[in-house]
Parts: structure tokens; sequence; C-alpha cells
């Protein structure tokens, strides 16, 4: 199972608040795009409510996107058509039929890492490669979600680890850092704050979340800028 059951109020804060805009997509864009082919296929893997395969489709209308993704209530909610149902360890498409698998905050998700590296590389093309983003255990430094909810880096002690992921049946490539920018700023990020968009803020105690509420309360009253946070970028074969 995952690491949590994603219901419809979990769907629609995911849609609400996980959306990233235009500033956040495009070093996704460059970090992703040296990997797709015209012609080609992506797999959107554990897909949410389609974002990610919605922008893959404006970026690269001669690539392929599927979109695959195990809630009812995120396929019910899907911004990308289709969102066909499986998961990790059960990938609904042929052998070798996808160029690039994408994985985006799913990781974390995914309850049998050896059987989702199986099924991953069934479907893998020769030469294909795996992307997968977000935060593993040990490296949430760049992250300003942990700066403000500090007691939320104990959740991150069930997150695989880097390590794990590649010992799971894959080959590392190469582990990069994405800068993206999250909001416009602390404040817009603070006023569309949702808890349920994210599983650390589920995860952790009402007490624990009224804190980190404050403190970043405190640093959008202070801090200007954009909200920049860096992720992981952890490429496989």
């Amino acid at each position: 199972m995952a690491m949590i059951a994603y219901g419809d109020a979990d769907a629609a804060a995911f849609a609400g608040e996980r959306h990233l805009g235009d500033d956040g997509l495009s070093a996704w864009r460059s970090a992703v795009g040296r990997f797709v082919r015209p012609g080609g296929r992506i797999l959107d893997l554990g897909a949410g409510t389609g974002s990610w395969a919605r922008s893959f489709r404006s970026w690269w209308p001669e690539t392929e996107v599927v979109a695959v993704e195990p809630a009812v209530a995120m396929r019910d909610r899907a911004v990308f058509e289709p969102v066909v149902a499986g998961d990790a360890a059960d990938i609904p498409l042929p052998d070798g039929s996808v160029d690039v698998v994408w994985m985006s905050t799913v990781i974390h998700h995914v309850p049998d890492l050896r059987a989702a590296a199986v099924e991953i590389r069934r479907v893998l093309a020769p030469g294909g490669v795996v992307l997968v983003r977000g935060v593993f255990r040990g490296r949430h430094q760049g992250i300003n979600q942990f700066r403000f909810f500090r007691e939320a880096v104990a959740v991150l002690d069930g997150y695989p680890s880097v390590d794990e992921v590649v010992d799971a049946g894959f080959t590392l490539v190469a582990l990069e850092s994405v800068s993206q920018v999250s909001a416009p700023s602390v404040r817009a990020a603070f006023d569309g704050l949702i808890r349920e968009a994210h599983t650390p803020l589920q995860l952790i105690s009402d007490e624990a979340y009224a804190a980190g509420v404050e403190r970043m309360r405190i640093a959008a009253d202070e801090e200007t800028g954009p909200m920049i946070d860096v992720l992981d970028l952890l490429v496989l074969r």
C-alpha cells in the first residue's frame, strides 16, 4: 500500500496545490528533455492527476505519453486523458514499449521496490531510462517544507534512500539536483497551503503541523522573492 490512501479529499488537495506553474516547470523541462526523443514514448508512472503527462504532451507533441495511476480518486480528477489503472508492480503495457519511465514524488509509495524494478525494466525499451523525481531519505535539506515543518523530517525515515532504490534492481546513471520555483513567494505558498496535498504533513501530529504553520507564517512575513526548492532527479537504467 501507499503511505497514505488517496481519497477524494486528497485528490482535490493535490489538484489544487501540487501542480507547478510555468516557472517551476521550466527547470524540469530542461532536465527531462535530454532523455526524450521525437517519436518515442514516455510513461508517467503514478501519474496522480496527470499534470506531468499533460506538460509532456505539450512540450513534446511528437512523443507519445502514457499515464498510469492506481488511485481512482486521482484518475477521476485527471487533467490528462487517458490515465489508466495500474501501479509500479502491474504496468498495463507490453514488454519494451517505453523509452522513458517518469516517477514524480511517488517512489516512497511503492511497497515492493524489487517487484517494481522487475516490472519497470520489463516495459523499458533497450537504452531507455527511468527518471525518479522527489526526495529520498537523508536528502531533504533543499526543501522548504522540511525547513518549516521540522517534525516531518522523521517521516522520511520511511522513504527509501537512493542506494535502496538502485539496489532494488537498477543501474545508476546519475543523481542530479534540480532547483524549481515552487511558488512566487513564501507568502503565496502559505496562503495556498493544503495539508492533504503533502504526504509528510498528513503523517505528523496536529500539534507538529500547527507549529510548522506558525514557522511558515513568520517566514511569509519576513522573506521576499520566489520560494525555491531543490529536488533530486535520479536517473536509472
